[in-house]
C-alpha cells in the first residue's frame, strides 16, 4: 500500500469529480455512496499504510514517493510527491477518519437540503485539500493543498449563499487568510534563499547549517511562517474569521473546527520543528500567541449564547493550547492534543449540530433547557465530549491538556507564566462547556409550544457517528498517558523520528523553566483537576440550581459582561480603523481619481478632439465643384507665391 499513497487523497478528488461534473444528475442515494464511498476507502487505505509503517523499524519509518517533476528552473526543483511518516500517518487517520464520520452525518443532516449534490462535492475537495497539505513532501506542494483548504472554507461557509451573513462570512475567511497566507509565502522565499530547495527532508538536514541558530534570519522565516499558521488556525490577530464560520452546515463547522482547515497550521509548524528548535526567540513568539490566544477566547466563551459560536470560540482556545505545545518545543505534545481535540470538538459540534436539528434551527441557548429527556443519545454524547474537553480525568483531553501545561511550566523553552495561562484557560474551560451542556440540557424548558412538538432524536445516520466519535473521546488519550503513571507513552514513541531533539542551541538564551519532577508534575496535574472541578461546581450551581444568579451577575458587571458579549469589540475596531479607511479609500480612488482625474482627462481629450473633427468634418462637402474650386485656388496660391519669388 505504501507504494501508492497518492490513492489516499486521490479517491475523495475522484468523489469531487463524480459528485460535481454530474450536480443534479445523480439520485441522492448515489451522491451519498460516491462521497462517503470515497473518504471511507481512503480512511481505510490510511490505515493500511499506517500499519505497514508500524511495521517498520522507528529509525525507518520514512516513504517518499514521487509521482513527477513539477517545476524545474535552474536551481530550483520541486517534486509532484508525498511523504509518509509517523507524523503525516497520523493525520491522515485523523482527516480520513473523523471526516468519514463527518460525512456520513451529513447523509441525515443536509438530507432535505436542495443543495445536496453541491454540498457532497465541496465536502470532497475539502477532504482531498486537506490530504495533499499533510501528505506533500514539500513546501510549495503543501501550499496547494493549503490553498485548496482555503478555497473550500468559502465554498462551505458561504454555502448559504442566498443569506448575506453567510456570503460575507465566506468572503471574511477567504480574506483574512490571505493576509496570513502572505506571510507564509514571504518566510517560503526565505527558506528556499538560503537552503535551495524546499523539500521537507532537504529543509530539516540543511536547516542547522545554513541557519545560525538564534540568528535573524531563521527567526525571521519561523515568525512569519507562523503567521501562516496564525490564519489557518486562528490565533491572534487572525481568528477573527472563525466565529463567523458558524454560519455554514453544522457539519461543515465540525469539518473546519475538528479535522482540517485550523489543525493545518499547527500540522505546519511541527512539520518544520528542526527549524524552529533554532528559533527561541520565534518559538516564544508562538508561545505567547497561543497562551494568549487560549485565555482571550476563553474568556469571551463565557458569556455567548449562540451554542455554535460557544464550540467556535472553544476551538480558537484549544488550538491555542496546541501552538502553547508547539512554543515550548513539546511538538508531540501540540499534536496529542490535535488528535484528540478532533475526537470531542467533532462530536461537540455534531451533537450540538443534533439539538438545532431537533429545535428547528435555533441556536440560541437561552430557548432550549430541559432537552436530556427528547435527545437521549445526544446528551449522552454531549456529555461525554464535555468532559473529555474539561479535562475529567481518564478522558482523552485529559491527558493530552495535562501533557502541555507540565511542559510548559518544565521544558528549556516554557515558564511559570505560560503554564498560567493554560492553567487558567483549563478553568474556564470547564465552566463555560458546562454552561453550555446545563443550559441546553437541563433546567426548564424555555422553548416555544410549537418548537417542543417537533423536538425528537436524530437518525441513526447522525446519532451513529456521535457514539463512535464518544468512544474515541474517552480512548482516543490511553496512548498517549504520562511516564509517571508507569507506562509508556507510545504516542511519544510514535512521533519521535520526525520531532527534532529540544534541547536548546548552544549560545542561545531562553526563558528560565521551573524544572520539574515527578512529585511536582502531580502537584501540578491536581491542582488542575481541582480548578476544573471547582469550575464545573460553580457552573452547576449557577445555570441549574439557581439560573437567576447569572442574570443578577450580569447586571452587577454589566461592563465586563458586555465587552465580553461583544467580543472585545475587536471586529469594530477592525472595521473603524482597518475595514472603512480601505473603503473610504477605495472609494476616492474610484470617484475621484478614476472618474473625475482619469475619465475626466480622457474624456475631455476625447471631447477636445470632437470638436476638432466636427469643425474639420464641414470642410468635407462631397461637392466634386467644391474639391474643384479649392483645388483651382491653391493652385493660383502656389503659382503667386512662386512668381513672387
Amino acid at each position: 500500500m505504501t507504494e501508492n499513497i497518492y490513492w489516499i487523497p486521490l479517491l475523495p478528488l475522484l468523489g469531487f469529480l463524480v459528485n460535481g461534473l454530474l450536480l443534479g444528475k445523480l439520485p441522492k442515494r448515489v451522491v451519498s455512496l460516491v462521497a462517503c464511498g470515497t473518504v471511507g476507502g481512503s480512511f481505510l487505505l490510511s490505515l493500511m499504510s499506517f500499519l505497514e509503517l508500524k511495521a517498520m523499524p522507528p529509525d525507518l519509518r520514512l516513504i517518499e514517493q514521487t509521482l513527477f517533476s513539477w517545476i524545474s528552473s535552474g536551481d530550483f526543483h520541486v517534486n509532484f510527491g508525498f511523504l509518509l511518516d509517523p507524523l503525516s500517518s497520523l493525520m491522515i487517520l485523523v482527516v480520513t477518519g473523523v471526516g468519514f464520520l463527518i460525512h456520513l452525518y451529513s447523509v441525515g443532516y443536509m438530507s432535505h437540503d436542495s443543495g445536496y449534490g453541491r454540498y457532497f462535492a465541496y465536502l470532497n475537495l475539502f477532504t482531498f485539500s486537506m490530504l495533499v497539505l499533510v501528505l506533500a513532501d514539500n513546501f510549495l506542494f503543501m501550499f496547494v493543498g493549503w490553498e485548496g483548504v482555503g478555497l473550500c472554507s468559502y465554498l462551505l461557509i458561504g454555502f448559504w449563499f442566498e443569506k448575506k451573513s453567510a456570503s460575507d462570512a465566506g468572503k471574511k475567511a477567504f480574506i483574512v487568510n490571505r493576509i496570513g497566507d502572505f506571510g507564509f509565502l514571504i518566510g517560503m522565499f526565505i527558506i528556499f534563499w538560503q537552503v535551495g530547495s524546499l523539500d521537507f527532508m532537504t529543509v530539516a538536514a540543511k536547516a542547522p547549517e545554513v541557519f545560525v541558530a538564534g540568528g535573524t534570519l531563521v527567526t525571521a522565516a519561523c515568525i512569519l511562517l507562523f503567521v501562516g499558521a496564525a490564519g489557518k488556525s486562528a490565533q491572534i490577530p487572525l481568528y477573527v474569521w472563525l466565529p463567523d464560520a458558524m454560519e455554514g452546515p453544522t457539519p461543515v463547522s465540525a469539518l473546519i473546527h475538528a479535522a482540517t482547515m485550523v489543525t493545518a497550521g499547527v500540522y505546519m509548524i511541527v512539520r518544520v520543528n528542526a527549524m524552529y528548535i533554532l528559533a527561541p526567540d520565534a518559538l516564544l513568539v508562538v508561545a505567547i500567541v497561543g497562551g494568549v490566544t487560549a485565555l482571550f477566547a476563553a474568556t469571551i466563551g463565557l458569556v455567548q449564547n449562540d451554542i455554535k459560536r460557544v464550540l467556535a470560540y472553544s476551538t480558537i482556545s484549544q488550538l491555542g493550547y496546541m501552538f502553547l505545545a508547539c512554543g515550548v518545543a513539546a511538538f508531540s505534545a501540540g499534536i496529542f492534543h490535535l488528535m484528540t481535540h478532533a475526537f470531542f470538538k467533532a462530536l461537540l459540534f455534531l451533537g450540538a449540530g443534533s439539538v438545532i436539528h431537533a429545535m428547528s434551527g435555533q441556536q440560541d441557548m437561552r430557548y432550549m433547557g430541559g432537552l436530556r429527556k427528547y435527545l437521549p443519545i445526544t446528551f449522552g454524547t454531549f456529555f461525554i465530549a464535555t468532559l473529555a474537553i474539561s479535562g475529567i480525568p481518564l478522558m482523552s483531553g485529559f491527558f493530552s491538556k495535562d501533557e502541555i501545561l507540565w511542559k510548559a511550566f518544565s521544558s528549556d523553552y516554557g515558564h511559570p507564566i505560560l503554564w498560567a495561562l493554560g492553567f487558567i484557560t483549563a478553568g474556564l474551560t470547564a465552566f463555560y462547556m458546562f454552561r453550555l451542556l446545563f443550559l441546553t440540557f437541563y433546567g426548564k424548558e424555555r422553548m416555544d409550544e410549537k418548537t417542543k412538538s417537533h423536538i425528537h432524536e436524530s437518525p441513526k445516520f447522525m446519532t451513529i457517528p456521535l457514539m463512535v466519535l464518544a468512544v474515541l473521546a474517552v480512548v482516543g488519550g490511553w496512548i498517549g498517558m504520562p511516564h509517571i503513571f508507569g507506562v509508556t507513552n507510545y504516542f511519544e514513541a510514535w512521533l519521535e523520528p520526525v520531532i527534532s531533539s529540544a534541547k536548546p542551541a548552544v549560545g542561545v538564551h531562553m526563558l528560565t523553566s521551573a524544572g520539574g519532577d515527578t512529585a511536582m508534575e502531580l502537584m501540578l496535574m491536581f491542582s488542575t483537576v481541582i480548578l476544573v472541578g471547582l469550575a464545573i461546581f460553580a457552573a452547576f450551581k449557577i445555570y441549574n440550581k439557581r439560573p437567576e444568579v447569572a442574570d443578577s451577575l450580569a447586571d452587577r458587571f454589566k461592563t465586563p459582561h458586555n465587552v465580553l458579549l461583544h467580543k472585545y469589540y475587536v471586529d469594530e475596531f477592525y472595521g473603524a480603523v482597518i475595514v472603512r479607511p480601505l473603503i473610504y479609500f477605495s472609494l476616492f480612488l474610484w470617484k475621484i481619481m478614476d472618474v473625475l482625474f482619469i475619465d475626466g482627462l480622457l474624456n475631455g481629450l476625447a471631447k477636445l478632439y470632437e470638436g476638432i473633427s466636427e469643425t474639420m468634418r464641414s470642410v468635407q462637402t462631397g461637392r466634386l465643384r467644391s474639391y474643384a474650386t479649392v483645388f483651382v485656388i491653391g493652385v493660383f496660391i502656389l503659382i503667386a507665391y512662386a512668381v513672387i519669388e
